[in-house]
């Protein structure tokens, strides 16, 4: 109870940290070595201690109280550990205290930081009472508040610790230096102390380090079946061993090290492995964990599956093959009652099968096709009666089928009709042009294959010197507009292009030549009906009519073309290759009188007239085929004799001509001279 202390070189603590650590923090002596003392804090332990009887204490309290007031120095009862206060305890000591006068009451706890500060300025307010009075909050709700602010500001530190610690491997000292400008981190700090606020970093270095190590588990397990499918592929090599003997058996794969590591120290998750460069491939002892030993036996399930459904799809195949209700060209629906069984509907889906059925059917039907042909060639009397470039009628067609008609082979297409109508008139169209590209046999033709042999083993002449050679560009090209209002050429152009090859080719007297149409039917002074394009140079022009006024816009179509040609100083255009032809059903009197206006217009635009096909030949349109081949023929003649004028006319035009040979000269004269040479007689000599 003494007023004034003396103890030289007394240290000052302002904290709990120093306490055994002196030498870590700034050592500051009391004054002089003397203290006066200006109030008392009169504590009094209200929990349940061993050995001690509480009325003891409070007698012992009253005692010292009384000598605390003769000193005339303000005093404070201050409770402490209230967080373990018997109630008893507390109302007793509150009741000693409303026996005295003006003496005030503060419940503390020092483990939880309730009411300590307030106990302070309870005093300093009594000492000085300048300041002003401090309110006195009784413990549970200053415990409540304290909570609550707690939980804030350790809310607060966890958010700055999540943003400033990315890593597992992160130092407290050198997190601890980053934090502390941060006021989250003082404020924290302030009512926990460092060592929660350590413990909270550990904390959460711990998860990050877990989270990791999650991460790395799941990628090795993500990895492991594709270790297993590349190094035990084959059911039969590991279906009857344990996991210990599975686990060897990998180990002597050639490939093992590629896919998995063999680590010292295990396990895995607890070394250096877990940050190592080399953490790609699987550690070993990981086999040994549940997760992967499901995997390793999903592995197992999958190859039983797997080959349970190749099974299954041989089986499939074996019954389609088997089966007689499967015929070429029958539907999947129609044939799916026959042919599935629940062992088929248990392993594999619908979709699989019909895939497999769809391959099944395509090879039934080529085979089916192939016999039909075999069955076509050995009934070729049929065919013998039918004019040359002839369609069959209805009535021909109708016999044919009838005399085929007891053939299996016949029948065997029963469900594609169309298919079977189609081989016919393909069939009768190779008896009438036999040539490599209508044969049934297609690449596997003789004559295309001695073709093959013969160019493989023969050399052809060298080419002439570039100087003078004979142009080649689109040697073997057509390029023919279709010239006709009302549909007429975009008609024409249809059943022409259908009786080419699948890439567009037309045989000629035998060759193979690429055709390229462009049928016209506008007005011609239009670009997009132009007869010559950038990509587009014509070799000829085949116009058509069927009555006075689409032959009146061929007139004025020829005209308009001609005259931009001169315009623009064109002579191949100017002099294009023409071929009028009338097309239509017309008959009697109409029919004659087309004919005559289209040969006076033929012989105006100095061009050839096609007559019209009879219609006893087919062809009811007015041109048959024979006669396209005879316009195609035609603008090949004219296209060759064009070339050779190029030819000649780049000798004679050249300001500072090379020596020409002899026979080179005699084509010159030739031409220049207008001598009747066919174009054969001028091409032999440069061919020999």
């Amino acid at each position: 109870a003494a007023t004034k202390l003396a103890s030289a070189e007394k240290l000052m603590y302002f904290c709990t940290d120093q306490l055994g650590l002196e030498q870590d923090f700034e050592q500051k002596q009391m004054p002089d070595g003397k203290l006066p003392v200006d109030g008392f804090l009169l504590c009094v332990d209200v929990s349940r201690g061993m050995n001690r009887n509480f009325d003891e204490q409070l007698k012992f309290v009253s005692n010292l109280y009384n000598q605390l007031a003769k000193t005339k120095k303000p005093v404070v009862v201050v409770l402490t550990k209230c967080d373990e206060g018997v109630e008893r305890y507390i109302r007793d000591a509150h009741a000693f205290a409303l026996g005295k006068k003006n003496l005030q009451v503060v419940e503390t706890s020092a483990r939880s930081n309730v009411n300590v500060d307030l106990a302070f300025g309870t005093l300093v307010q009594l000492v000085d009472r300048s300041r002003g009075k401090a309110k006195i909050i009784p413990y549970f709700e200053a415990l409540k508040q304290q909570s609550q602010q707690i939980a804030a500001a350790k809310d607060k530190y966890e958010w700055l610790v999540g943003r400033i610690v990315k890593s597992h491997n992160e130092a407290w000292p050198n997190v601890c230096r980053k934090m502390q400008p941060a006021p989250e981190f003082q404020d924290y700090v302030y009512l926990e102390g460092t060592q929660k606020a350590r413990k909270l970093f550990l904390q959460h270095v711990q998860r990050l380090k877990q989270e990791h190590v999650e991460r790395r588990r799941k990628a090795y397990l993500a990895l492991l079946p594709q270790a297993l499918d590349a190094l035990v592929p084959d059911l039969d090599e590991i279906d009857h061993l344990s996991r210990a003997k599975a686990e060897k058996l990998l180990e002597a794969k050639p490939d093992f090290l590629k896919w998995f590591v063999v680590l010292e120290e295990t396990p895995w998750d607890a070394t250096s492995h877990v940050d190592s460069a080399d953490s790609e491939r699987i550690p070993l002892d990981l086999l040994e964990t549940p997760a992967a030993e499901q995997l390793y036996e999903a592995h197992l399930e999958k190859l039983r599956n797997e080959r349970r459904r190749a099974e299954m799809r041989r089986a499939f195949r074996e019954n389609l093959e088997s089966s007689p209700f499967v015929t070429p060209g029958k539907p999947w629906e129609e044939a799916r009652s026959f042919i599935m069984n629940e062992d088929f509907y248990l392993w594999l889906e619908e979709p699989v099968y019909m895939d497999i059925y769809g391959k099944h059917q395509k090879q039934l039907i080529d085979r089916a096709k192939e016999d039909f042909q075999e069955l076509l060639l050995e009934y070729s009397e049929l065919f013998y009666e039918l004019e040359l470039d002839a369609k069959p009628s209805k009535e021909k067609m109708g016999v044919i089928q009838e005399v085929l008609g007891e053939e299996q082979r016949f029948k065997a297409l029963q469900k594609l009709q169309a298919e079977r109508d189609a081989l016919i008139l393909k069939h009768i169209h190779f008896v009438y042009h036999p040539t490599k590209e209508t044969c049934p046999s297609c690449a596997a033709c003789v004559d295309a294959r001695v073709e093959q042999l013969l160019g493989s083993r023969f050399v052809r002449p060298a080419e002439r010197h570039a100087r003078n050679p004979l142009p080649d560009a689109n040697a073997d090209r057509i390029n023919l507009v279709i010239l006709g209002k009302d549909g007429l050429a975009r008609e024409l152009a249809n059943e022409i292009r259908a009786l080419c090859t699948s890439d567009d080719k037309y045989v000629v007297e035998g060759k193979m030549y690429e055709l390229s149409l462009r049928p016209i039917e506008g007005n011609v002074r239009l670009p997009v009906n132009a007869f010559q394009t950038p990509t587009f140079q014509p070799h000829g022009c085949l116009c058509l009519y069927n009555s006075k006024e689409s032959l009146s816009y061929v007139v004025e179509s020829i005209e308009k073309s001609r005259e931009c040609a001169a315009g623009r100083r064109d002579n191949h255009a100017a002099h294009l290759p023409l071929t009028l032809a009338l097309r239509g059903d017309a008959g009697g009197e109409t029919l004659q009188s087309l004919v005559q206006q289209g040969q006076q217009v033929a012989s105006k635009l100095q061009c050839v007239f096609l007559e019209p096909a009879p219609a006893s030949a087919g062809y009811g349109r007015g041109i048959s085929e024979r006669q396209i081949g005879q316009v195609l023929k035609a603008l090949l003649d004219s296209k060759r004799n064009l070339n050779l004028l190029g030819c000649t006319a780049g000798l004679r035009d050249a300001s500072a001509p090379a020596p020409v040979p002899d026979a080179d000269l005699r084509i010159v004269m030739c031409l220049m001279c207008g001598d009747p040479v066919s174009a054969d007689e001028v091409l032999l000599p440069i061919l020999q």
